[in-house]
C-alpha cells in the first residue's frame, strides 16, 4: 500500500526559483532540440522551459527550478506526477511483458472488468488505443458501422483531434484545412459569448433549435452521431447550460442519430464526476477516454452501448499498441487509486475553491472578463471591456508568461488563460497558484493602462 501523503509538499515554501526563467540550461536544450523539433505547442512558444523531474503537484526544470502545476501535462496527470501506485505498476510490466498485440493478459482482463463496472449505463464494449485521436476515429467508424449511416454534426471550437475525421469533427482554425465529407459544424452554446447575441434564460437554449435546423437543411438525412466534447477544453473550459444536454439528446432520439460523447480531457475525475455526462445523468451511445485515463501513460478508450457493440467487429478496431500491458496496468491503477482516495470528490471541492477565489478576482481586475469551471477544469478569461467583451489577446500573452515566470506552470488559449490543476491539489497549493495568477494580472493591467 502507498503512502497517501506521498504528494504533500508545504505550498508556503513554493514555487523554487533558483535562476531567471528560463534557466540557462532550458535555453540551451530548447535551443538545440528546436533545431529539429517543429511544431511546438503555443505553451513551449511562449515559455520554452525544459523539464527534469515531477512530483506529485509540482514540477522541476533542468536548472532546479520548482513550478506549481496548474496544467497536469495538459489535463494528463490529474492524478499528479509519478503517482507510486501507478509508476510500479508500469514499471512491473515493463519488465515482465510491454507488448502482445491485442491477446489478453491478465491485467487487460482487468481493466476491461472494472471500466465495464464504472462506466455510464451499458457502455460495456470496450477497445482501447493510445491517442485520443485514435479512440475518436475508431468512434466516428463504429457509428457508421452500427447506424448504415455515415454523416456527422458536431460543433463549433470542440477539440476531437488532429487526423482527418478527428479534425473535421473539429476545424478550429483555417490552418487545419477542408473538412471531409459529410461533416457539419453547428454554433456550440457558449452562454458568455452566445453566437445569437442572446442571453440565457431568455435564450430558451436557442443553440438547440439551431442544431435541428442544421439537420434538416443542411445534411441529407443519414446523420450517424452527433458528436461533442461534453465541455469543451481547447476551447476555454466552456460549460453548455444544463438545458442544452437533455435537448441534445431529444434531438439524436427524434432523428435516430447516435449521441457520442468526447471524454478524452474531461473523464476520470477531471470535472468532478468520473465521467462529465454523469453531471447531466445522460447516457451516450459511444464515449471516448483519454488524458487522465492513464495518468500520462499513453492509453484511450472507446466504450460503446450494449445495443452496438457488435459494431466493433466490423471496423477494423485492434492497434498496434492499444492494451498493451503497460497502458492496462496504468489505467486500472489510476481508476483505482481515484476511488480509493475519493478524488471525484476532492476535485469537486476544489473546483469550488478556485471558483470562490477567482470570482473575488474578477471583481477587482477590470480585465477578466469571465471566470468558470466544473471541478479542475477552469478558465479565466481576458477582455479589453466588459460590455463589448472584446478578447484581449496581448494581455492573455502577458499574464501567461508572468505567471510562468513566478514559477507556475498552466495553459494558454490566446485571451483565455486554462488551469487544470491535479485533482490531487491541496487547497492552500491552489490558492498561492493563484496569488501567483493575480500578481501577473496586476502587473499586466498596470503596463497595458487597465487597472482599476
Amino acid at each position: 500500500m502507498y503512502d497517501r501523503n506521498w504528494a504533500k509538499t508545504d505550498a508556503e515554501k513554493l514555487p523554487v526559483i533558483k535562476t531567471e526563467l528560463p534557466g540557462p540550461n532550458s535555453i540551451e536544450i530548447h535551443s538545440r532540440a528546436s533545431k529539429n523539433m517543429k511544431g511546438y505547442s503555443s505553451q513551449v512558444k511562449l515559455f520554452p522551459v525544459a523539464f527534469e523531474s515531477g512530483n506529485g503537484c509540482t514540477l522541476t526544470d533542468v536548472d532546479g527550478n520548482v513550478f506549481i502545476d496548474f496544467s497536469s501535462g495538459i489535463y494528463v496527470t490529474g492524478l499528479g506526477h509519478c503517482h507510486p501506485k501507478i509508476s510500479e505498476e508500469i514499471a512491473k510490466y515493463a519488465r515482465q511483458l510491454m507488448n502482445c498485440h491485442d491477446f489478453n493478459t491478465e491485467t487487460k482482463m482487468k481493466l476491461l472488468e472494472k471500466l465495464a463496472s464504472i462506466t455510464m449505463g451499458d457502455l460495456n464494449g470496450i477497445q482501447l488505443y493510445d491517442s485520443g485521436t485514435t479512440a475518436v476515429e475508431a468512434g466516428l467508424r463504429c457509428a457508421r458501422a452500427a447506424t448504415g449511416k455515415f454523416e456527422f454534426v458536431s460543433f463549433w471550437r470542440d477539440f476531437h483531434g488532429k487526423t482527418m475525421g478527428a479534425a473535421s469533427c473539429a476545424i478550429v482554425n483555417q490552418s487545419q484545412g477542408m473538412r471531409a465529407p459529410g461533416f457539419f459544424l453547428a454554433p456550440r452554446p457558449n452562454c458568455y459569448r452566445c453566437p445569437f447575441k442572446m442571453k440565457h434564460p431568455e435564450c430558451n437554449c436557442y443553440c438547440a433549435d439551431f442544431l435541428e435546423q442544421v439537420i434538416i437543411n443542411e445534411t441529407s438525412g443519414q446523420l450517424a452521431a452527433v458528436v461533442l466534447e461534453p465541455i469543451q477544453g481547447w476551447g476555454g473550459s466552456i460549460i453548455p447550460p444544463d438545458d442544452f444536454m437533455p435537448r441534445l439528446k431529444n434531438l439524436c432520439d427524434k432523428y435516430n442519430m447516435l449521441l457520442f460523447t468526447d471524454e478524452v480531457l474531461t473523464c476520470m475525475g477531471r470535472t468532478g464526476k468520473m465521467f462529465c455526462m454523469e453531471h447531466w445523468d445522460i447516457t451516450p451511445d459511444i464515449t471516448t477516454l483519454g488524458k487522465g485515463f492513464g495518468n500520462g501513460f499513453p492509453v484511450t478508450a472507446m466504450c460503446v452501448s450494449d445495443k452496438y457493440k457488435e459494431s466493433v467487429e466490423n471496423i477494423s478496431a485492434s492497434s498496434s499498441y492499444g492494451g498493451n500491458p503497460m497502458a492496462c496496468a496504468a489505467a486500472l491503477a489510476s481508476i483505482e487509486v481515484i476511488e480509493e482516495e475519493n478524488l471525484c470528490e476532492k476535485s469537486a471541492h476544489l473546483g469550488d475553491v478556485f471558483i470562490e477565489r477567482m470570482n473575488k478576482m474578477k471583481e477587482e481586475h477590470a480585465i477578466i472578463g469571465d471566470v468558470r469551471g466544473k471541478g479542475c477544469l477552469l478558465a479565466m478569461e481576458l477582455v479589453k471591456d466588459r460590455n463589448t467583451k472584446e478578447p484581449f489577446e496581448e494581455a492573455g500573452k502577458l499574464v501567461y508568461q508572468k505567471a510562468f515566470s513566478k514559477g507556475l506552470t498552466w495553459v494558454p488559449a490566446g485571451h483565455i488563460l486554462r488551469i487544470s490543476p491535479p485533482i490531487i491539489m491541496e487547497d492552500d497549493m491552489a490558492l498561492k497558484g493563484l496569488d501567483i495568477i493575480e500578481e501577473a494580472v496586476s502587473e499586466v493591467e498596470k503596463e497595458l493602462g487597465y487597472a482599476l
